[in-house]
């Protein structure tokens, strides 16, 4: 078994379709269709991300949430930022190696400084 896709619910479609294509410069599969839409890794090495259209804004802290692994975190955010990502207000210990932003419709994600080929897990 692996993970196929990992499924954000939206409110802001349209907004978060365009800003996790240019994060993680993935294209579409199919169309968006209906408030739905499968973007994949052009390459084929990293599992899908789906978008899917719901009413309501979710309140609160996401349960589940991206690490985007980079060598260059800084500048990562940088671009996050300017494409629509924003700063999370977090408190973050000296060894920390990762920064928390939030996606246009409010979801928490990890930029994660880390070489590539390494793993870790950020503790938000």
């Amino acid at each position: 078994m692996k993970i196929g896709s990992i499924v954000i619910d939206c409110s802001e479609f349209d907004k978060m379709l365009v800003f996790w294509q240019d994060a993680l410069h993935y294209v579409p599969r199919e169309p968006a269709k209906d408030g739905w839409v499968v973007l994949r890794d052009p390459e084929g090495r990293n599992p899908n991300v789906s978008l899917n259209r719901v009413p309501k804004k979710r309140l609160g802290r996401n349960r589940l949430h991206l690490d985007l692994y980079t060598d260059n975190r800084e500048g990562e955010v940088k671009r996050l930022l300017k494409i629509g990502a924003t700063r999370h207000p977090q408190t973050y210990e000296p060894d920390d190696d990762f920064l928390v932003l939030e996606d246009p419709d409010g979801n928490l994600f990890c930029v994660v400084q880390k070489d590539t080929g390494e793993s870790g897990v950020s503790r938000t």
